[in-house]
């Protein structure tokens, strides 16, 4: 965002009083040849500097150098006391805009508040003009001074109160133009009032007017809805009589606003007020109050202003910015204003905005009553910005007081070119006279002078009186007794805006069909629980009204977990006490604020934003998805300097809101996406899952990196950055096991729609579906997907389905997740959207982002996630929020948070130890090393954070034991070379899995045995030991890691062993035969055993393979998917789930191996019947049966959809005695979703009574929400 937008603190370069001062040089290094990489095609090359301070705004082509600097001075000013200079040539000057370059370096300081935390952030121009001669800034010398004599800018709070609407009878209207409005005593009664019991000098007017609310908070002048001064007609009897009525003034959502750069309300076009009926009298208009000094100016006209402005059009779907009369084939248009009161003697201001997307060139002229104003030359779009503008501001002579506006559009024969007026406005001189009609006047001179003012109103026999608007909250007004020549006094030196009073032209207020306000307290509330107790709130959730009771359940789910104090709080309770019922943004914030500022202790942590955001703020486009509301900019033609923020709902500091780069983040915020009350719950399901039993497991132990591959040479920084990072990550928390997926380390293939990494595909999917506590990806992308290379796609987001193992989905890549489009559904979106897999959360861009950036960004978050500085683990939200805090670059702001904002990554506790290997301890010389073929007996322990033994912990332990550490390379596939030769990264990952099983923890101790395959790395070397354990009968973890464990050589004397191994394969469930029917998206089931272990040791050609319908090269490896049985390491399992298989019959032929390398293969044979075609029930049963007071009703079904399920049990003479009904939701979690278990019945008739033993009939009905289908069966069931 141009820094024009944020505020300066204060620039001194003199001080008065002083303390002490503190030295700071900024050293600028240039160099040639900077590359600044949005995307892959995106690319600006400038001369440049180091990419930390680096500001360079592709859209304005200016540049700026900025630093975030800690001093040790409270609010501090500077000075400048050494600049060093040097000459830049005019070919470095090429990707800059000179026109923009100043004179003076123009440093500035801002005093950075976050949470407490200060700091001072610096910016300046190092490209200067001096004495007609462009130069650069090489160094900056500053001192810092303590300035006590300058307050800071002071702290806007508003204290705990009861809320204007608290008591009373409130009603609600609205206005669309502003001016004085009439409410006469039929309206009053239209609202609901009744007018017969009312004294009307307790009617009271609230409102706080329709234009936006300030983006500054030190700005805000009001956290309720405010009283307005009115004139009530015929109230003094204290009986509303038939022709009593009330005159108002009333500001509407039209009118220039400069933060919005608009005449329109960004949020709202309806302006609603409030009527209040209480005990309390109503305030009332007062006297204008004139001074008595003699007057020095005659003020006989005043300046008259008309605009144009339609917003129908959002150019490039980005951004607060809107169009309107669309030139396209309608290229000539012609707007008129009438100005009857114009003195054309005087030039008026002519004010004309428009802008064009086009590939080329375009044009528009622009005419003043039919005399050339300006020719606006259009550029064409760049990939920087997607639209161009241009404008005319200027004043020009007219001879008529009908002014008319003339543009005509030249596309230049482009058809696809179009061009949008964004508004006109013209200004102009009008005589100071009434034509019978109310008007609004000023002078805008006034302010500049000084004395006593006369305003003299001429042909004003009709005007009434005249009311002072400056302030609408507390008019005055002075009266006309029917003079034609009207006069009053004002004093001079400031702008005051009145409106002139024609008793036969007042606006009339229009109204909804409910006008009923419900009376409301947050501000008084807020701060009590459910016991009526004083506490500060840790969460607050913000949601539509729609999606409360999901947002609710978030809270409670909080609440209970992690035991935060939550609120959750609907946008319209917001709105209503906030901004009088109208939509703002700013209404959010102030409400946010409130609460932080009124913390007694603990201020608030985390704000949740429950539901979708969209572009259009008022539902213009079709299937809009504006839930809540979030930040957009002004600038609106760019994805890189044109972003949305969800930041500026936690900036709380007086000099912050205008979202500049200064600006700090106080508050972790998140944005729960839900478009429907369906996916509001899925995504709750989800969140309550993260934290549930099934949940828990050793995938929590593994985290996930995909670089990119090497296109370009500059490419080859970004797998080589991530690579380092994640070695950084692994030092920093050894226990996690690091699966690095660099796309240039797997063979290329090429394909009809180009290059293509299928394996990284495979690969990727399959450690999504295992389960990867967090997925990290750097590198391009886009809407779409990740990678030109298609590595993950929105289909394979869809398909999904690693249901209770919900990975953090980290994208620092270019618009991965633009979700405020609803035109088009992002990949971030479906990853997050997806109900039974794909991420808990996102930590993803909704823009393009440099290179650049995007690597500090994702350096810096990782070190706060995994909590380097061992501060304490903190959730996602919180370690983005101090990420982007320590950033100068103000487009971090694109870098967004998607769920939870109080979620914490699911890392389970330290510690588990290894403390035995074969009876030897490990600390013992000579502890046995890990040989092929060799029988290992492991022995380890549980224990505290004082490393003594949990001797009350019983769970289950899962353990993965790796080979030695594997050195690779990558393949350099697109054969890309630097001076050195082919850029090929070496990398280090981790070696082979030789076993991974289960093993019971008793009294903190645990011990098991297992048989080394003969597949592995002969040569010795450190072998990784990683231990996940769960305690029993609690929400528990831990997990340990052993690293120098030494696997190698081989064990000669091992016993023989030519037995293969045995194998049962069966699909969805234990029960199946083999040629039965399936969904389309079945589970493998394996049970395999063998005395000496199945091999997982991913031995060439030695793994556990699933071949489908006889595609042999195309083998699915399954040994990721094998694990133990507890304590025992001869019998296993492996569950592994098919996606979108075809309809028809199938085939799968399984093959296993044991450690010692010995064989066996099996086949299984299953029909997929796809559930559009066909609802197919089988093995439809109770269990147990008979049973005497307890059972459950089973059945196989192929069913992706919801399916609604009854159960009717009859005698054998055809009585129903009891119904039982149901949902296949509250199926199987985490289990097989094509088996249904539920239902349960005690064996007593829908009365409650127990019915007698003997043999029963039930009739099972199933019907699909999503197909309609509907299958009936019968069974027979045994009570005892």
């Amino acid at each position: 965002m141009n820094i024009k937008y944020t505020l300066t603190t204060l620039l001194l370069s003199i001080v008065s009083i002083v303390t002490f001062a503190q030295q700071k040089e900024f050293i600028i290094k240039w160099q040639d040849n900077i590359e600044l990489r949005y995307s892959k095609h995106n690319v600006v090359s400038v001369y440049g500097f180091q990419s930390k301070n680096f500001i360079y705004d592709a859209d304005e082509r200016s540049i700026s150098y900025t630093d975030n600097i800690q001093l040790s001075l409270n609010n501090p000013s500077f000075k400048i006391t050494n600049v060093q200079y040097s000459d830049i040539s005019t070919k470095q000057l090429i990707a800059y805009d000179i026109n923009r370059i100043t004179e003076d370096i123009n440093f500035k300081a801002h005093q950075t508040n976050a949470r407490g935390k200060s700091g001072t952030y610096i910016e300046f121009n190092p490209i200067v003009k001096r004495n007609g001669r462009y130069k650069k800034v090489e160094s900056v010398r500053v001192s810092f001074f303590q300035n006590n004599q300058r307050a800071a800018v002071p702290s806007v709070s508003f204290p705990v109160s009861n809320s204007e609407m608290s008591n009373g009878d409130w009603y609600k209207f609205y206005i669309e133009k502003d001016g004085v409005y009439k409410m006469d005593r039929s309206f009053f009664s239209s609202l609901g009032i009744d007018v017969g019991n009312v004294n009307p000098q307790n009617i009271r007017l609230f409102g706080n007017g329709g234009r936006a609310i300030p983006l500054l908070n030190s700005e805000v002048d009001a956290y309720d809805v405010t009283e307005n001064a009115v004139k009530f007609i015929g109230e003094a009897d204290g009986v509303f009589d038939s022709n009593d009525h009330m005159l108002f003034y009333g500001l509407s959502s039209k009118g220039w606003d400069e933060n919005n750069r608009s005449h329109i309300n960004p949020y709202a076009d309806k302006t609603y007020y409030y009527i209040n009926v209480s005990a309390q009298n109503g305030k009332r208009i007062q006297p204008l109050s004139e001074p008595t000094a003699a007057v020095t100016r005659v003020i006989t006209d005043f300046d008259e202003y008309q605009f144009h402005e339609v917003d129908e059009e959002n150019i490039v779907r980005l951004g607060r910015r809107w169009f309107g009369n669309r030139f396209d084939i309608n290229s000539n248009q012609t707007f008129n204003f009438d100005f009857p009161k114009l003195d054309v003697s005087q030039q008026v201001n002519l004010r004309v905005y428009a802008a064009a997307s086009a590939a080329s060139a375009t044009y528009m002229g622009v005419t003043l009553n039919d005399v050339t104003v300006d020719n606006f030359s259009f550029t064409p779009i760049t990939f920087a910005r997607l639209a161009t503008e241009d404008s005319f501001q200027g004043n020009r002579s007219v001879s008529d007081t009908n002014l008319r506006v003339n543009l005509t559009y030249n596309n230049a024969g482009n058809p696809s070119a179009s061009a949008y007026l964004d508004y006109i406005s013209i200004e102009g001189t009008s005589f100071l006279k009434s034509l019978g009609e109310q008007f609004s006047f000023k002078k805008n001179q006034v302010a500049f002078l000084t004395g006593v003012g006369e305003y003299r109103i001429s042909d004003a026999e009709t005007v009434s009186e005249i009311w002072d608007v400056t302030d609408m909250y507390n008019i005055t007004s002075k009266a006309n007794t029917g003079a034609s020549t009207f006069t009053f006094k004002a004093s001079l030196g400031e702008l005051r805006n009145y409106v002139a009073l024609v008793e036969s032209d007042f606006y009339t207020p229009l109204k909804d069909n409910s006008s009923v306000v419900a009376n409301s307290n947050l501000k008084g509330t807020i701060f009590l629980n459910e016991s009526g107790a004083q506490e500060d709130i840790d969460y607050l959730v913000v949601a539509p009204d729609r999606f409360k009771i999901q947002a609710e359940r978030l809270a409670e789910i909080n609440a209970q977990v992690q035991g935060l104090r939550t609120r959750v709080i609907t946008l319209d309770e917001i709105y209503a006490e906030f901004n009088t019922g109208n939509q703002d943004i700013g209404a959010i914030r102030n409400f946010v604020k409130y609460i932080y500022d009124n913390a007694t202790t603990d201020k608030l942590k985390y704000l949740c934003l429950f539901g979708d955001a969209s572009f259009d703020m008022k539902d213009r486009i079709p299937n809009n998805a504006n839930y809540v509301p979030t930040f957009h900019t002004v600038p609106s033609f760019s994805l890189i300097t044109s972003f949305m923020s969800d930041d500026y709902f936690g900036m709380m500091d007086a000099n912050e809101g205008q979202m500049g780069a200064a600006d700090r983040l106080d508050i972790a915020v998140g944005r729960v996406l839900a478009n429907s009350n369906q996916q509001a719950n899925e995504m709750v399901n989800k969140v309550q899952q993260y934290y549930e039993q099934d949940s828990y497991g050793s995938w929590r132990n593994r985290m996930t990196i995909l670089s990119d591959d090497v296109d370009d040479s500059w490419e080859f920084r970004l797998e080589n950055n991530l690579n380092n990072l994640a070695d950084d990550i692994v030092a920093e928390r050894p226990f996690m096991n690091m699966v690095k997926l660099h796309s240039d380390a797997f063979t290329q293939e090429t394909s009809a729609g180009g290059e293509l990494y299928p394996k990284v595909n495979e690969v990727l999917l399959n450690n999504i579906q295992l389960g990867s506590l967090v997925v990290n990806y750097f590198g391009h992308g886009g809407e779409d997907g990740l990678a030109h290379e298609r590595i993950f796609q929105k289909t394979d987001a869809e398909g999904l389905s690693n249901i209770c193992r919900y990975n953090l989905f980290v994208t620092i890549t270019c618009e991965f997740t633009r979700f405020d489009n609803p035109y088009r559904v992002t990949g971030g979106e479906i990853t997050y959207w997806n109900p039974s897999g794909g991420a808990i959360s996102l930590v993803t861009t909704t823009r393009e982002i440099t290179v650049d950036l995007g690597e500090r960004v994702n350096e810096k978050f990782a070190g706060y996630l995994f909590d380097f500085n061992d501060t304490g683990y903190v959730s996602v939200a919180e370690a983005l929020r101090l990420a982007k805090n320590d950033e100068a670059n103000n487009l971090k702001k694109v870098v967004f948070y998607v769920g939870d904002p109080a979620l914490k990554l699911a890392i389970p506790e330290p510690n588990i130890k290894l403390t035995k290997i074969n009876g030897i301890a490990i600390s013992d010389p000579s502890v046995p090393a890990l040989e092929a073929l060799g029988r290992i007996t492991l022995t380890g322990e549980v224990v505290d954070a004082s490393d003594q033994v949990i001797t009350d912990y019983n769970g289950k332990l899962s353990t993965t034991i790796y080979d030695k550490k594997q050195n690779r390379t990558t393949l350099g596939n697109d054969g890309v070379a630097d001076s050195s030769g082919l850029l090929l990264l070496d990398y280090e990952t981790l070696g082979e899995i030789i076993f991974r099983g289960q093993a019971t923890v008793v009294n903190g101790v645990f011990e098991f045995e297992f048989v080394v395959p003969r597949d592995i790395s002969i040569p010795l070397g450190e072998g990784r030991v990683s231990f996940y354990a769960k305690r029993e009968n609690a929400l528990e973890n831990q997990n340990g890691v052993n690293s120098s464990i030494m696997i190698g050589g081989i064990n000669t004397s091992a016993p023989a062993d030519d037995l293969p191994p045995q194998i049962e394969a069966f699909m969805n469930d234990e029960s199946f035969v083999s040629g039965g029917t399936t969904n389309d998206s079945p589970f493998l089931l394996l049970k395999l055993s063998d005395d000496n272990g199945i091999n997982t040791s991913s031995g060439i050609g030695h793994d556990i393979t699933a071949v489908l319908d006889g595609d042999e090269s195309n083998p699915q490896v399954l040994n990721d998917y094998y694990e133990t049985e507890p304590d025992d390491f001869t019998r296993g399992k492996v569950k592994y789930q098919y996606n979108d298989l075809e309809s028809g019959l199938h085939t799968l032929t399984i093959k296993a191996w044991d450690v010692y390398n010995n064989s066996i293969s099996t086949e299984i044979q299953f029909v997929v019947v796809n559930e559009n075609d066909e609802l197919v029930i089988e093995r439809v049963l109770n269990y147990p049966n008979p049973f005497i007071d307890y059972t459950e009703f089973w059945f196989n079904h192929n069913s992706s959809s919801d399916l609604d399920i009854m159960v009717q049990i009859y005698t054998v003479t055809g009585k129903l005695v009891k119904t039982l009904q149901g949902n296949s939701s509250t199926g199987n979690k985490g289990g097989n979703a094509s088996l249904f278990r539920g239902l349960p019945w005690n064996g007593r008739d829908d009365f409650g009574d127990k019915i007698g033993k003997g043999v029963y009939v039930y009739k099972l009905t199933v019907k699909s929400t999503g197909t309609n289908k509907k299958v009936v069966k019968f069974e027979k069931l045994v009570i005892l």
